[in-house]
């Protein structure tokens, strides 16, 4: 994945979304973070 430009800016995208579910962890938005997490991270899963 890491030849293509997509897949370089996907992974970095959902490294950023895992320190936004951490972040929103610490202000107890439980709900909100599950939903963030699954959906920031599935773009990788979907360009392969």
């Amino acid at each position: 994945m890491s030849d293509s430009i997509v897949g370089e800016k996907s992974f970095k995208f959902a490294v950023r979304v895992i320190n936004l579910y951490k972040f929103l962890l610490e202000k107890k938005e439980y709900v909100l973070s599950q939903q963030v997490l699954r959906s920031g991270t599935s773009i990788g899963a979907n360009i392969s």
